[in-house]
């Protein structure tokens, strides 16, 4: 398991459990977070940790999968505020002392399929 991996583990534990402390010693002091979908970037670890303390609702998250090498680590999570139930997928860097230096999030919304497979899919 690569320290990046360990790190990443403990960012989503702390958060989950809003330990902003502990949260914040896993990010360099000059993280980046990234979310191309609503073009928006964050620089610095007291402006990213604000951002997830305030983030509003009752938020829950749960892992679902971990992908790592050791320069990078890809996470599968899976939020829920209130009765809202959505995935996003995060891609993290490090700054090679152990600590998270870039984190990238996508939140895909879900859709309708498209009509016309229906005899090749199964619908869960």
């Amino acid at each position: 398991m690569t320290d990046l991996r360990r790190t990443v583990e403990r960012f989503w534990a702390t958060a989950a459990a809003r330990e902003w402390d502990a949260f914040a010693e896993t990010l360099a002091e000059d993280v980046v977070y990234t979310l191309p979908q609503t073009r928006e970037l964050i620089s610095g670890r007291e402006r990213y940790v604000r951002f997830n303390r305030e983030y509003p609702g009752d938020w829950r998250l749960r892992v679902e999968r971990v992908v790592a090498e050791p320069e990078q680590v890809v996470t599968w999570v899976h939020f829920t505020v209130g009765l809202e139930e959505m995935y996003g997928i995060s891609f993290f860097t490090g700054d090679g002392s152990g600590r998270i230096s870039t984190v990238t999030d996508f939140w895909p919304e879900p859709y309708e399929p498209p009509a016309g497979r229906e005899h090749l899919v199964e619908r869960y």
